[in-house]
C-alpha cells in the first residue's frame, strides 16, 4: 500500500451549495499531515467522506486501501477516530465505555491497556465517573483513549485539543509523537495552529471547498516568502564581517549594526545556511552569542493562503 488515504476528485454538494469542490489528497503512511482551513472551508465535511459518514456527491476516497463508503468491520479495524464533540451512553462510566468498546475490538489485555491510556492523559482518577457527568474535556480525553484502544494504524482527528487546557494539549501532543514513532500515521484537523505546526510533517489547506495547499511547512513558506532574515548577537562589533558575508553566493543582502548583523538568504535549506555561517564567522575570529531566524509562521502562512486565495497544489 503506497497512500494511508487517498482521495480523487472528492466532491460534496447539498442543494445548491458546493461544500467540497475536486479535492485530490493523500496521506503518506507514518506521516501526521496537518488538515487546515477556516470555518465553513469543507474540512469536516471532507473528514465525514473519509469516514464513510457521508457518502460524495462524486469522486472517491480510499482508506488503508479500502473505498472510504466500505461497511465491513475488518476494512475498519485498523481506523481510530476521534470528532470534535463526543457522544457517550448516558449510564456508562469511563471505563465502562472503554471496555464496551475495547470487547468489540476485541483488545488484549484489556483492563490493562485501559489503565496504560488512561494514566498517560491524567484521566484514571475519573475511570469511575460517569462519562457524561466528566468535563468537556476530559470528555475529549476520553474519546481520544477510545480512538487509540485497538492500537489502529490511522488516526482520523477533528479538532483533538479544541477543549483542552495546556497541560492536556501538552499530554495528547505526546501521544500522538509517540503514536508517529510507532509507525502510524495520523490525519489531524486542528485550529490551534502552533499545535500543527510542531506536530505535522505535511499540510493540507482547504479554502471555499478547494484544498488550495499540500506540501511541507518549510516548502509553502518558500513559494509564499522565497527569502529569509538570519539574525545574529556577536560577542564584538558586527561591521567587520560585513564584506565577507555580502560576498558569500547565498546571502542577497547583509546590513550591520552594533554587534549585529541582519542577513538575507533563499529559504532553501536554512539549517545549512546557518551553518555556514557560523562556521565562517567562527573561522574568522566571530563569536555569536545569539542566532535567531524570521521565518513564516504557519499562522501567518494560512492567513495568506486563504485571505488571498492563493492557490499552491501544482498540476502533477
Amino acid at each position: 500500500m503506497t497512500e494511508v488515504i487517498q482521495t480523487q476528485g472528492l466532491s460534496k454538494s447539498y442543494a445548491d451549495f458546493d461544500a467540497v469542490i475536486d479535492v485530490s489528497l493523500r496521506v503518506e503512511p507514518n506521516e501526521i499531515y496537518g488538515f487546515l482551513g477556516p470555518n465553513g472551508a469543507g474540512k469536516t465535511t471532507t473528514i465525514m467522506m473519509l469516514l464513510g459518514l457521508e457518502a460524495p456527491t462524486r469522486g472517491t476516497a480510499r482508506i488503508l486501501g479500502s473505498p472510504a463508503q466500505a461497511r465491513d468491520f475488518a476494512s475498519r479495524r485498523n481506523l481510530g477516530a476521534v470528532a470534535e464533540r463526543q457522544v457517550f451512553y448516558d449510564d456508562m462510566t469511563a471505563r465502562e465505555y472503554l471496555r464496551f468498546f475495547g470487547r468489540l475490538y476485541q483488545v488484549e489485555s484489556l483492563e490493562q491497556r485501559i489503565d496504560q491510556l488512561l494514566e498517560k492523559v491524567n484521566l484514571l482518577p475519573a475511570a469511575d465517573a460517569r462519562a457524561r457527568d466528566l468535563s468537556r474535556g476530559m470528555q475529549q480525553k476520553l474519546g481520544f483513549v477510545r480512538a487509540l484502544l485497538h492500537d489502529p494504524e490511522l488516526l482520523i482527528l477533528d479538532e483533538p485539543v479544541s477543549a483542552l487546557d495546556p497541560r492536556g494539549v501538552v499530554e495528547i501532543r505526546e501521544l500522538l509523537l509517540e503514536e508517529a514513532r510507532r509507525g502510524k500515521t495520523v490525519f489531524i484537523s486542528s485550529h490551534v495552529l502552533t499545535e500543527v505546526e510542531q506536530l505535522a510533517n505535511r499540510i493540507g489547506i482547504m479554502n471555499r471547498g478547494h484544498l488550495v495547499a499540500e506540501d511541507t511547512l518549510d516548502n509553502i513558506r518558500r513559494r509564499l516568502q522565497p527569502d529569509a532574515c538570519i539574525r545574529i548577537e556577536l560577542a564584538d562589533a558586527a561591521m567587520p564581517f560585513l564584506a565577507l558575508l555580502s560576498a558569500q553566493a547565498y546571502v542577497s543582502h547583509a546590513t550591520a549594526e552594533e554587534s549585529r548583523l541582519a542577513i538575507q538568504v533563499a529559504s532553501g535549506d536554512l539549517q545549512q545556511t546557518k551553518a555556514a555561517i557560523s562556521r565562517l564567522l567562527f573561522q574568522n575570529g566571530g563569536v555569536i552569542i545569539d542566532m535567531q531566524t524570521d521565518e513564516m509562521s504557519l499562522e501567518e502562512a494560512f492567513v495568506t493562503i486563504t485571505d488571498r486565495n492563493v492557490t499552491l497544489i501544482l498540476d502533477d
